[in-house]
């Protein structure tokens, strides 16, 4: 990488915190591309070399973070390709510990205050993932699939909002390993409607 690409790379991260800092107390519409430049130390001529709009910038920062996300979901299934419920390791969840990277952001998500936009655009991606990866089971066809990944994916941004609201306090590691307790309690529960191929 070049000196013109650190250059532009540090143009952009300091951009995005300039963002996140002013979503904390307005809503996107209500940023002016002044206030983002002055915030960030970036002259209005170099925003509009990379961004049309301040909706441009907001579209990269979440895109950057939902790749993130997408890794850290994932990162699991590099151990395993189908998962077990019963023999799933907390230490190889990583989604907490992208919520927790990422946790100024996701307080404004969750925040009271904010636009119901962001959490639909996180409720949305969590759905996707979920939807990818219920392929890897089958099922007796009596599950409703969009339903029942709308309930995992409620669930999921429910222990986040509650940690966000509880100050982020608990770590990633405790946040992961409540996460597989919980799956284990609903599996051993209720009925099996969904079974590992593998097993």
């Amino acid at each position: 990488m070049n000196t013109n690409d650190l250059r532009v790379v540090k143009t952009k991260q300091a951009l995005h915190s300039a963002l996140i800092e002013l979503l904390k107390v307005k809503p996107l519409e209500s940023i002016s591309i002044s206030e983002l430049c002055r915030l960030a130390n970036v002259n209005r001529g170099t925003f509009y070399f990379h961004y049309e709009q301040k909706e441009a910038l907001f579209e990269e920062y979440f895109e950057e973070l939902m790749k993130d996300l997408e890794d850290s979901y994932y990162e699991p299934y590099r151990h395993a390709p189908v998962l077990h419920t019963s023999s799933i390791d907390p230490t190889t969840i990583r989604i907490f510990h992208h919520i927790g990277k990422h946790k100024e952001f996701y307080k404004i998500v969750f925040s009271k205050k904010a636009s119901l936009a962001y959490y639909y655009l996180f409720f949305e991606k969590i759905k996707g993932l979920l939807e990818a990866n219920f392929q890897h089971y089958k099922h007796d066809g009596a599950i409703d699939v969009p339903l029942f990944v709308a309930y995992q994916a409620n669930a999921i941004a429910g222990m986040i909002m509650q940690w966000s609201a509880d100050g982020f306090t608990h770590s990633a590691e405790y946040m992961n390993g409540q996460l597989v307790q919980f799956l284990k309690a609903l599996m051993e529960g209720g009925a099996k409607l969904l079974q590992n191929p593998l097993e």
